[in-house]
């Protein structure tokens, strides 16, 4: 029987991330004693729990057929010249979105990408880093490092540093200060970009249709209310991202109606409030566990 064998990140935020997307797909799991391997139950789908930075090349090899990856090291493993640059973007996840950055000493004689010329650049991501500062015409020693990056510029390792950055509290312990975005990342599906089993291919489709559902209800939100008559298309109009809200009529009432809409956008409290400011009573907002467009 043909199975669609997929690599995901065996521990961390993608791996917890790709895990539950997947069983928000439908996918249930059989947990063994093989740390390594899962196999699905209900869909002929196996996973290979690996690391990160091992996605790319085993779906590249064909020891896999899909990946979920972050594309900070989809994107690493291409420019370094390695088999991953045969590999595709299948689909966008969504979730584990950071940030690759330049940083400096805060106070420092580095304030823009064209004070790095000559000068010396820590990073986990040396190819990235590289090809981004040769795009702009600055020439800079790399230095690979595996750990504890933003630690260099103190060491007198390097003069700046290029990492990765969520919420810029580590480089704010250690005084560093980002002056340009080099990669916005997120989690994706990775693919061979050619030569791939159209059977495993026709598992794949069902499963990213789901995911694609998954993903767009995350941000999804059915929002319900009562409104007045001569206030519903200034209501309307407040309602981020809907198409064709349903109005139902209340019975007994003619100067209110039932207002029901999905909202493709997000729903921030400042949008309830300027609701009720236009009359809008009895506000709901619902969360969306699943839909196909």
């Amino acid at each position: 029987m043909t199975r669609l064998r997929i690599a995901v990140q065996s521990k961390g935020r993608l791996s917890e991330g790709g895990m539950d997307l997947l069983k928000r797909c439908g996918l249930r799991f059989a947990y063994g004693r093989d740390k390594l391997h899962q196999s699905a139950e209900n869909m002929p789908v196996d996973l290979m729990l690996v690391r990160d930075d091992d996605i790319p090349n085993f779906v590249a090899s064909g020891a896999c057929d899909y990946g979920i990856v972050g594309e900070n090291v989809l994107k690493e493993e291409q420019l370094a010249g390695r088999r991953a640059k045969e590999l595709e973007v299948a689909l966008r996840l969504g979730f584990a979105t950071c940030t690759l950055k330049l940083a400096a000493p805060k106070g420092g004689e580095i304030t823009s990408i064209q004070d790095l010329a000559g000068k010396a650049i820590a990073t986990s991501y040396p190819a990235i880093t590289d090809a981004y500062l040769r795009e702009r015409g600055v020439v800079s020693e790399i230095v690979e490092m595996h750990g504890s990056v933003e630690v260099a510029p103190r060491l007198n390792i390097a003069a700046a540093i290029c990492d990765l950055v969520s919420s810029g509290a580590t480089l704010e312990a250690n005084g560093l200060g980002a002056f340009e975005t080099v990669l916005n990342s997120e989690a994706v599906m990775i693919r061979p970009a050619q030569n791939r089993d159209p059977a495993k291919d026709e598992i794949a489709s069902i499963l990213m249709r789901r995911a694609q559902g998954v993903i767009a209800s995350a941000q999804t939100k059915y929002i319900m209310m009562n409104a007045p008559v001569d206030r519903l298309e200034a209501i309307k109009a407040l309602l981020p991202g809907a198409e064709a809200p349903t109005v139902a009529q209340i019975a007994g009432r003619d100067d209110v109606v039932a207002l029901h809409a999905v909202c493709r956008e997000r729903v921030f409290w400042e949008t309830l409030e300027a609701l009720e400011a236009e009359g809008a009573r009895a506000i709901l907002v619902l969360p969306i566990e699943k839909m196909l467009a």
